[in-house]
């Protein structure tokens, strides 16, 4: 097991990878607004759709079981749940069109913007601390007065 000493290092350059990153995919996405088509047609139109909705409901399952059983990586699942939620939104709306369309993407969009709100806040809420009982390990009896 590594110390913290030498995880420090580490982390703070991932950290910078990241950050490198993001300023790299600035230029990318001039490039692309300045070549990607305005239209396209789209194989497995219905199929990318489902798939979004996939992923939702399995993060939402999944994120349920871990909350109900105090496990903390219902924070993990939590915050993929709450960015598929986002992207989803993001894609009905921009992909829709104009008229009833777009009215019935943007009243998704609520739901799923509530959806990644309780997620963020399940992601960010101090999680449960795990009682010895939980955890199937035998406790002591209290001693009496």
């Amino acid at each position: 097991m590594k110390s913290t000493k030498t995880k420090a290092p580490l982390k703070r350059w991932l950290l910078v990878l990241l950050g490198a990153g993001a300023v790299l995919l600035v230029p990318w996405m001039v490039v692309l607004a300045l070549t990607l088509p305005g239209s396209t047609e789209v194989r497995h139109w219905s199929l990318a759709w489902i798939g979004l909705d996939v992923l939702m409901a399995a993060g939402c399952a999944a994120t349920a079981l871990l909350g109900l059983r105090a496990d903390p990586r219902a924070r993990l699942t939590a915050s993929a749940t709450a960015a598929v939620a986002v992207l989803d939104a993001w894609f009905d709306i921009t992909t829709s069109r104009s008229g009833g369309d777009l009215v019935q993407a943007l009243a998704c969009a609520v739901a799923e913007a509530g959806l990644a709100w309780v997620c963020v806040a399940l992601a960010l809420a101090e999680p449960p601390r795990r009682t010895a009982r939980r955890e199937g390990i035998p406790t002591k009896p209290s001693p009496s007065p």
